[in-house]
């Protein structure tokens, strides 16, 4: 069983390195569905998940948890030079060079490397171990994708990627299931977390089902910023215009009309706010 105490030795050695490292070379990249907050809450997820491993599973290594920090921090680290399907790849090379800066002998973390490489498979083709290094890794980034941050993270990068907005919705409620029946293949045994990220999946999977009732063919195409399709209108508008999210949650009064955008709205700021681990003046 992973200790308390095994998970807080490997925040202390690594979590403020891994910080500087992420944010010196993620630097100004415009895409705030992965930055540093996404890095946060997906440690966050893996730290919450590695004393659940069942006690009956073989030992886990005593460094997994040095690893799974190591994964959780650098996993997207590559969407700052390409934030398409090969960011694995350029997430292996950046992963090496951490690990070569902290004198850590890229040998002892092929498994890292390897997890890094394939944690965006969510077709789950190459079917990983039980509470592997790559499946812990694989089910934390899959809790990150759900609730208001899950809905924005999606808009952000899929809009990003080219997915057109009559296809949208479909698109993340089909990935969006996948990842859920990922975590529960793994930790659908615990009732309560199944039922806590249940929660957050549906908040998800309603928005985009009511998304793809009311948009049609138009949804980023209309003149209307009203409803479900508004709230992907804004995101896009964000993108074109680099805007910033602050922007948005800072003026939520200007929506406040419109019950769907302002819910979103407050939704995705209240769950900002329980990001863990903020560095100081981040």
């Amino acid at each position: 069983m992973i200790t308390e105490a095994a998970i807080l030795i490997a925040e202390k050695k690594y979590r403020s390195i891994l910080e500087e490292f992420f944010l010196d070379t993620w630097s100004e990249t415009n895409l705030t569905s992965h930055g540093i907050d996404h890095h946060r809450r997906v440690w966050n997820h893996a730290r919450n998940l590695l004393p659940e491993i069942p006690n009956d599973r073989p030992a886990t290594e005593p460094s997994l948890p040095d690893k799974l920090i190591i994964a959780s921090y650098l996993h997207d680290l590559g969407m700052a030079a390409d934030p398409g399907f090969r960011h694995g790849k350029h997430g292996v090379y950046l992963c090496r060079q951490f690990l070569v800066k902290n004198r850590l002998n890229v040998n002892d973390y092929t498994d890292v490397l390897h997890a890094i490489e394939n944690h965006d498979d969510k077709e789950y083709i190459n079917t990983a171990p039980e509470y592997s290094l790559l499946s812990l890794l694989s089910v934390a980034d899959d809790l990150d994708a759900f609730g208001y941050i899950g809905i924005y993270r999606y808009s952000e990068i899929y809009i990003t990627r080219g997915i057109p907005g009559h296809l949208l919705g479909y698109r993340i409620r089909e990935n969006a299931e996948k990842r859920f029946m990922n975590f529960l293949s793994l930790f659908g045994f615990n009732a309560e977390l199944a039922d806590r990220h249940r929660n957050r999946f549906l908040i998800l999977d309603t928005f985009f089902d009511n998304y793809n009732q009311e948009s049609g063919s138009s949804a980023l195409n209309n003149h209307e910023s009203s409803g479900y399709s508004g709230v992907i209108k804004i995101i896009s508008g964000m993108i074109k215009d680099n805007v910033s999210l602050n922007k948005i949650l800072s003026g939520p009064g200007r929506f406040s009309k419109d019950p769907v955008i302002s819910g979103f709205i407050k939704g995705l700021a209240s769950e900002l706010k329980e990001s863990p681990f903020p560095m100081k003046g981040v």
